[in-house]
């Protein structure tokens, strides 16, 4: 089976091509450049380095959701368009669930966070029974100090990634009470190969969907949507 995994949820914007069990190229920036510009060229480049026929891909997975609300419309024209011409399905990943694929097999609770500004992130918790990841929290728009609530109410060892951890890192080493500790940079953000790696057991189970069917998650209101609620308060 091979799947071309899509990520422009956040500030990164990352591609992956994976064939069974084999990653065969990954492609992961972190520059600020808008993903208009660097998108469709990864795609491109990544294709062209590997040889790669669209034609042999037999899904699309993108993460769908929540994150940027131009990174998650980008992403999703980007899969649909794809997904049509080649008619093939699209295995729509919660954002949150690829990125706690990152700590894959970790004994620790996972709990990756997206900064949404005015201290709140959009977070889950998660944890690994040995190859099978279980979803403790869903992922949700929550305030920091709620997340922290939670996850002292756990009392695990916890692990955290994201750049809501990143941003929330003093507030979270003052207020939780039980050992934890920060991803490295290297699992810090979005990989298309964790994606695609949780997409396939997504396939397996049959949770796919056509390019007519899909659309991001974006689990709370734009920030003009909420302006705009306002002024007509």
């Amino acid at each position: 089976m091979k799947i071309l995994a899509i990520d422009s949820s956040s500030m990164v914007a990352t591609v992956a091509v994976v064939e069974d069990d084999k990653l065969i190229a990954e492609y992961t920036t972190n520059h600020g450049r808008t993903h208009s510009q660097t998108l469709l060229p990864m795609i491109d480049e990544m294709k062209k380095s590997t040889e790669l026929d669209l034609s042999t891909l037999d899904a699309i997975a993108i993460a769908g959701g929540p994150g940027s609300y131009t990174g998650l419309r980008i992403g999703s024209a980007t899969a649909k368009g794809l997904a049509l011409a080649l008619d093939i399905p699209i295995i729509n990943v919660p954002t949150l669930d690829a990125m706690a694929y990152n700590m894959y097999t970790s004994q620790c609770v996972v709990c990756p966070m997206m900064d949404a500004r005015r201290n709140q992130v959009y977070t889950g918790i998660y944890q690994f029974d040995e190859f099978t990841m279980e979803t403790k929290l869903s992922q949700r728009i929550m305030m920091i100090d709620e997340v922290v609530e939670k996850l002292n109410d756990i009392g695990k060892e916890v692990i955290l990634l994201g750049d809501g951890a990143v941003a929330h890192k003093e507030y979270i080493d003052g207020h939780l009470e039980f050992d934890h500790k920060f991803a490295p940079p290297s699992m810090n953000m979005a990989k298309a190969s964790s994606l695609a790696a949780l997409a396939k057991t997504y396939y397996k189970k049959g949770k796919v969907e056509t390019a007519d069917e899909h659309k991001p998650d974006y689990l709370c209101a734009s920030q003009a949507e909420r302006e705009l609620k306002e002024k007509k308060k």
